[in-house]
């Protein structure tokens, strides 16, 4: 049943190779508070359903976490970067011109193989970004290791993963919105 699988996959995301899910994310919580405290800027990236949740997670921790992002999936960016550059290279070409030392790139990728993703992230690494990658089927996917946090989702299903990804990052941005409404977490 589909809610069994589910809960099973969202039962054993690893950060990093490690499960404890509450204080990873208060990790990844701080990294954000921090990106926002040094005015850093958070790009998002992704490709398809991913892309929509990195669309969609750009607005609500520009809105609701106060942060500065930056949206890298404009079409008008991408096609030409595309065609230029070539598919491959539509983020690190952004990103290159853009990211500074000090940001933050938040990589979703569901199987974690994707070229213009992994390009994306040695390009923020170049520029001295710390890096969250989102990631899903295998654990030894290309990017699984490629990030200061690395989170995958032990699910061979996209709908699994992209939901456990969306659900992870909206986590995230809800519990900065608690600690700025003056709520102490437990």
């Amino acid at each position: 049943m589909y809610c069994d699988r589910f809960l099973e996959a969202m039962k054993n995301v690893s950060f990093n190779g490690d499960a404890d899910y509450a204080d990873n994310m208060n990790k990844i919580i701080e990294l954000f508070m921090n990106a926002r405290n040094k005015e850093s800027t958070v790009y998002f990236i992704g490709n398809g359903g991913s892309a929509g949740i990195a669309s969609h997670m750009t607005v609500d921790f520009l809105k609701n976490g106060r942060m500065r992002t930056h949206s890298m999936l404009d079409s008008s960016v991408i096609t030409c970067l595309g065609n230029d550059y070539g598919y491959e290279y539509v983020f690190s070409e952004q990103l290159r011109i853009t990211a500074q030392a000090g940001d933050l790139l938040v990589a979703i990728s569901s199987s974690g193989n994707s070229p213009n993703i992994v390009n994306g992230i040695q390009m923020a690494k170049e520029k001295g970004c710390s890096v969250i990658t989102l990631s899903g089927f295998r654990a030894d996917n290309k990017i699984s290791a490629l990030g200061d946090y690395n989170i995958h989702v032990p699910s061979m299903e996209y709908g699994i993963v992209e939901s456990l990804h969306q659900m992870i990052l909206q986590h995230v941005v809800d519990e900065i919105k608690y600690i700025d409404e003056g709520n102490v977490r437990a």
